[in-house]
């Protein structure tokens, strides 16, 4: 097979556990540019039958299923909070073959569009930034840890307990910054959010009209 010719920029999406990534790219969704989010990519490939359910099973053990044999998420999710040992692992199940599929789809898309959001939820971390070499630019999501605290509350099956979990278990906004080429703020309102959306997708677009 020869391979895909890239046309348009490859931009990565990151940014803290609830400090607005899906409405960033929904909202640059609406401008006609594809996004690809690697948590649903994660949900695709751990549905019944698939390789790395029966992983993540064999590693952490028949409690991590419900009765109808899909992944129990917030029963694994209680077990890596808990042990970097068990968070690791499921990343090191989980993370290559979301790397694969997401540049797979990312190189197609590229070719039709002037640019395709690959959201990356924990791309700056050490273990993770540096298999995505392939990134053109990587664009970070900036909250208040109050602000993520109050959403993650507003989500099912989780307590303040496991907000400040999740919250402490990422990487700081100023560790985003030293790997982002641009950041998004999101501690204000929604229209403050969109003028800075629409800045970031004329840019993009100037930049991948550049390309030779």
């Amino acid at each position: 097979m020869e391979p895909i010719a890239k046309m348009g920029l490859l931009i990565g999406l990151t940014g803290g556990i609830a400090s607005g990534k899906s409405t960033v790219a929904a909202l640059l969704a609406e401008n006609h540019i594809p996004v690809i989010d690697t948590d649903q990519l994660s949900r695709e490939l751990v549905e019944p039958g698939q390789p790395a359910l029966t992983a993540i099973v064999e590693a952490f053990g028949p409690e991590v299923l419900q009765a109808d044999h899909r992944l129990d998420r917030a029963a694994l999710r209680v077990i890596v909070l808990n042990n970097p040992q068990a968070r690791a692992r499921l990343e090191g199940i989980l993370h290559p073959p979301i790397r694969r599929l997401a540049q797979q789809r990312a190189l197609e898309l590229a070719t039709t569009h002037p640019y395709v959001v690959i959201v990356i939820p924990l791309l700056a971390e050490t273990s993770v930034y540096p298999h995505y070499q392939w990134l053109d630019y990587i664009v970070n999501v900036a909250a208040q840890p109050e602000q993520q605290r109050a959403r993650l509350l507003n989500r099912p099956g989780i307590d303040i307990r496991q907000a400040n979990q999740l919250i402490q278990a990422q990487t700081t906004d100023d560790q985003r910054r030293m790997v982002t080429d641009f950041c998004l703020d999101n501690t204000g309102d929604l229209p403050h959010l969109k003028d800075q959306i629409q800045h970031l997708h004329h840019e993009l677009l100037k930049r991948a009209a550049a390309i030779p």
